[in-house]
């Protein structure tokens, strides 16, 4: 999650040096014009954040290798990078090499290296998840004394640039058949028209209980999946690129895809869910209702993290988050069709502002009806749902007690991470912990050992299995700090 947190607010960062450098703004203080010191600062601003973003391959190449690490995850950031510097000048020469016909390759200049097959995000991705797994496999490494040096911790680079190497020649091979498939995906798409939108957005929206969302998000983004323009692929990075030469209400074919279909039902149909909620709950249990439905309701409102509100309704009442899907699948279609043009990742009220209100031609003000529209549908289905059904929605109880202490050799315990420990089965239970924007990720050695309800005890809106070893737990934003606190407290 990394390179994403960081293009998130590096993106937010170019839409504000975006409003306050167009031509009406600059005509009005002409202090923010390029020649004035303000105005250079600005600019530089601006042009240092489109640079940040032509390197999102890398991005992802070091940051894929250090999350999904176990141990020594610096060890794999370097190798990370090393691995795609090895696996884009490999393919480069290959390229070039004359060997084979490669005159139909997209190929593109990356970090220096001429004539790389142009892989985008795929290669850093593709790269940075072998080179966690070549590190997993081979940090604990021993050789004989005689070359001893080499080994262990050393030894991953140079595994990793072995494999980069063998990989990066193969690339043109694979890349060429790959990305015309990928492109015909993409027209198949646009075919579509607004159908294709809906079908995005409920996509989008239907798979956040199981982490994919994030895949079909950056596939759109930062591909030709989401569009092609002059060479620069993914609704994204189209969308940065020429914003401020083109305009927001140009670039609507690529930002159908990204933040103008989330604003109706995080502003508002998501608030009018939490307080359908709360007015649906017995008066004895509101008090501690209210308090997680305001904090999912503000969370949504103001950066557009859902995962704690959604989560809280998910798996009490599925058939609410299957409305949901839907609202936010025509949600993205209807915004469409109404002619708005909002960019930027976000469906908050920050993103709203900055990628709308301060964007002339994005016809932000469509939002508004829609908007209220949404918060009267979502109160009626989720109360009429709630209260026909008698399902109420519970908030984690603090007061319970511990039933078995943890065994932590030291660190800093509470009581929630005594919860969490016990929850995921105790201390030799726990193999690896991870964590996304809202979710504790979780290798366990025994699933049958997960007390769900010890979980929710420490405040979790959610848990859902991945598999027989592997458990996500749903904390909503505090989960960094969670994770960091566990990773001190079990040493790893």
């Amino acid at each position: 999650m990394l390179p994403i947190a960081a293009l998130s607010a590096v993106g937010l960062l170019l839409g504000i040096m975006s409003a306050l450098t167009k031509d009406a703004v600059i005509a009005a203080v002409p202090a923010f014009a390029p020649t004035a010191p303000v105005g250079f600062v600005f600019a530089t601003i601006k042009s240092v954040a489109n640079a940040v973003y032509a390197q999102i391959p890398v991005l992802f190449a070091i940051c894929l290798a250090l999350g999904l690490a176990r141990k020594d995850k610096e060890i794999a950031a370097f190798a990370g990078f090393v691995g795609y510097y090895t696996f884009i000048a490999a393919g480069a020469a290959m390229v070039k090499s004359g060997l084979f016909d490669f005159s139909s390759l997209d190929t593109a200049t990356v970090l220096g290296v001429e004539g790389a097959p142009n892989m985008s995000a795929f290669g850093g991705i593709l790269v940075g998840c072998l080179t966690a797994a070549l590190h997993d496999r081979f940090i604990d490494t021993k050789l004989p004394v005689a070359i001893s040096f080499y080994g262990g911790k050393r030894s991953v680079a140079i595994v990793v640039f072995v494999a980069m190497l063998i990989l990066g020649i193969l690339s043109p091979f694979i890349w060429l058949p790959l990305s015309i498939a990928i492109m015909a995906l993409g027209t198949a798409i646009a075919s579509l028209g607004n159908f294709g939108v809906f079908l995005f957005g409920l996509a989008e929206r239907g798979l956040i209980p199981t982490g994919l969302h994030h895949i079909i998000n950056q596939l759109f983004r930062t591909t030709s999946i989401g569009g092609v323009l002059n060479g620069t692929e993914g609704c994204l990075n189209i969308f940065y690129q020429y914003v401020d030469t083109m305009g927001t209400a140009a670039l609507s074919d690529y930002t159908r895809y990204l933040a103008e279909g989330k604003f109706a039902f995080m502003l508002f149909g998501l608030p009018a869910a939490a307080l359908a909620i709360y007015r649906s709950t017995p008066e004895n249990k509101r008090d501690g209702v209210k308090a997680l439905v305001v904090a999912g309701a503000v969370t949504a409102f103001v950066s557009g993290i859902t995962e704690p509100l959604e989560f809280s309704f998910l798996f009490v009442a599925p058939v609410l988050y299957a409305f949901h899907s839907v609202m936010a699948g025509l949600s993205f279609m209807l915004t469409h069709m109404l002619g708005v043009s909002i960019g930027g990742t976000g469906g908050g009220i920050i993103d709203f502002v900055i990628w709308g209100v301060l964007q002339p031609g994005s016809r932000w003000y469509m939002v508004i009806p829609l908007g209220i529209a949404y918060f009267f549908i979502y109160y009626f289905v989720f109360y009429t749902y709630l209260t026909s059904h008698h399902i109420v929605i519970d908030a984690p109880d603090d007061s319970a007690e511990v039933t078995e202490k943890a065994e932590i050799a030291e660190g800093t315990m509470t009581p929630q991470l005594t919860y969490i420990i016990e929850g995921l089965g105790g201390v030799d239970n726990i193999v690896n912990i991870n964590n996304c924007i809202t979710r504790l990720r979780v290798d366990v050695k025994d699933m049958s050992l997960i007390d769900e309800d010890m979980l929710k005890k420490s405040g979790s809106m959610g848990v859902k299995k991945m598999s027989d070893t592997h458990i996500h737990v749903i904390y909503g934003p505090a989960v960094e700090n969670i994770a960091t606190q566990l990773h001190s407290v079990l040493k790893m």
